[in-house]
């Protein structure tokens, strides 16, 4: 079974997420891109442009200390443009560590990401975590 054209493009995503590569990370986006993050804490919100998301993800890795991984499990595509994809997230912020399920939703256009829908297992251990 190949895999569809939009999850390689999330996984390329992941990837280059994952070794901190934000110039390719940033090519796979379109310039007005949106990720919405869901809660009540300094992260949470609706970041607006590419530069916007990637200095959420430069902050993410900052206020964990390089310590944030994210292990992608699963990704499913519908063939009209929106892939979701499962990960596990695992950081330590300061004297708190958080490990919890994650998945995204994102919506393509062209082969490039567009909106990124965050959901998260417990919003409360989420807002408590970056806090």
């Amino acid at each position: 079974m190949s895999e569809h054209p939009d999850c390689a493009v999330i996984r390329r995503g992941y990837e280059a997420f994952g070794k901190g590569d934000m110039a390719t990370l940033g090519s796979l986006m379109t310039a007005d891109v949106i990720h919405h993050v869901p809660g009540s804490n300094p992260m949470s919100g609706h970041h607006k442009g590419r530069e916007a998301v990637l200095g959420l993800y430069r902050r993410l890795g900052e206020e964990t200390a390089g310590t944030m991984r994210v292990d992608l499990e699963r990704l499913l595509a519908d063939g009209r443009g929106h892939v979701m994809s499962f990960h596990m997230f695992r950081a330590d912020r300061g004297d708190r560590g958080l490990e919890m399920h994650e998945g995204l939703f994102f919506t393509l256009v062209g082969g490039k990401i567009t909106d990124i829908d965050e959901c998260v297992e417990d919003i409360a251990e989420a807002d408590a975590f970056w806090s």
